[in-house]
């Protein structure tokens, strides 16, 4: 009698451990669109105005700020008429390693195997479910730190692109500013 018994427990823990594993497995990983959203690419809102203070035609106003115009390009490495037809730079994308998901599901199945050997040998099945839900809980909490992470980095990453676009746009027209100046135009 006592064989059948034992037999009839293991029968049930592996059952359990088997449900235990598929039902882990059915972690999600992070959802919304790969890549990020797509940005929209905007023409400058910044438009300077400039005023002749010496009487300057508009045939020299005009060849004055396009030759400003072409030193200021070369002074900040910014274009904003090239900046409007290029694609903007690429969305960096940072995946967690490993994939959401994995700590979830070692953790059930890890729960549930010692759940089961701790537990008392009648009661053998709910120690290796009990095991499963808090090592599922334990391993979910890992992936959301994980994921965390990933999307501050991914979010330091894009932020630093943008800032160092804002900067070179910023010396463009100050260095135009300065040579409308220099030539004896005031700027607004």
């Amino acid at each position: 009698m006592r064989g059948r018994f034992a037999l009839f427990q293991t029968r049930r823990v592996g059952v359990a451990l088997f449900a235990v594993s598929v039902l882990a497995g059915c972690a999600a990983p992070r959802s919304g669109p790969v890549g990020g959203e797509p940005l929209a690419v905007t023409p400058s809102a910044r438009e300077l105005a400039v005023y002749p203070a010496q009487g300057q035609s508009a045939r020299r106003t005009d060849r004055d700020r396009y030759e400003c115009h072409l030193w200021a390009v070369r002074q900040s490495g910014f274009d904003p008429s090239r900046q409007r037809t290029e694609a903007p730079a690429p969305v960096r994308r940072v995946e967690p390693d490993p994939p959401s998901g994995t700590s979830t599901t070692l953790g059930a199945v890890t729960g549930a195997v010692v759940g089961a050997a701790v537990a008392n040998p009648r009661r053998t099945l709910e120690g290796a479910a009990i095991g499963a839900v808090v090592g599922g809980v334990a391993g979910s909490a890992a992936d959301n730190a994980r994921e965390a992470r990933a999307q501050a980095i991914e979010e330091r990453l894009n932020d630093r692109r943008d800032t160092r676009n804002d900067v070179r746009e910023n010396n463009y027209y100050r260095a135009l500013s300065a040579c409308l100046e220099g030539r004896g135009y005031t700027v607004r």
